[in-house]
């Protein structure tokens, strides 16, 4: 039996240090994306995101293992952006957030194999955002992250440090959207022991 397969240990771009930034070459990644704004944690539409994704996620999992080839389910990762980058950094003000939900697909599935997990998924429960579901490459390219310990609502010092200080004072600008990739559970793990990696895209001046 092949080995079961975790991307958090196997790819370099899901390691990070707390209190390093590193510049990294982030490969090119295909994942499934769901859109949405507003406040994750009072819109519904988060919420029936995640109750869409996950089950997806899961049968192209079990599809896989049935083929020979396992893998622990990635990490959950998403997009986040706003008009005013302030109301990341300093207000905080995430009913002006945007974001896009994201699970990665290992490279050895594809679009054939997706709809096949969706039309499984769909055959069990209620998918509430299928229709707005989409199966997409990420290519970010060069970038800078860390590993941010602590509740989400603290992230604003350490973001605002990457992006005025460590990303300026490298040569480098902000050319993507802020990216978050989630290591813990928060169902599950108190908001001090959290980590969470914060990803940046850049390029040089």
């Amino acid at each position: 039996m092949a080995e079961k397969i975790d991307f958090k240990k196997a790819t370099g771009s899901y390691r990070a240090k707390h209190g390093e930034f590193r510049i990294l070459q982030v490969p090119a990644m295909r994942y499934l994306m769901i859109d949405g704004q507003g406040d994750p944690n009072l819109e519904r539409t988060y919420t029936e995101a995640l109750e869409t994704i996950y089950p997806v996620a899961y049968k192209l999992k079990f599809a896989s293992k049935q083929n020979g080839q396992d893998y622990v389910v990635p990490p959950l990762e998403g997009l986040w952006w706003a008009d005013d980058m302030n109301s990341f950094t300093t207000e905080r003000d995430k009913s002006k957030w945007s974001w896009t939900l994201m699970l990665m697909v290992p490279g050895w599935l594809n679009a054939d194999d997706v709809q096949t997990a969706v039309e499984a998924a769909k055959s069990g429960r209620d998918l509430p955002s299928i229709e707005r579901m989409r199966f997409e490459l990420l290519d970010e390219g060069q970038c800078v992250q860390t590993l941010h310990l602590g509740a989400y609502d603290e992230e604003g010092p350490v973001i605002r440090k990457m992006h005025e200080n460590f990303i300026v004072g490298h040569g480098l600008r902000l050319t993507g959207k802020h990216h978050e990739i989630y290591l813990g559970d928060p169902r599950k793990v108190a908001p001090d022991r959290l980590r969470t990696i914060l990803r940046q895209p850049v390029e040089s001046l």
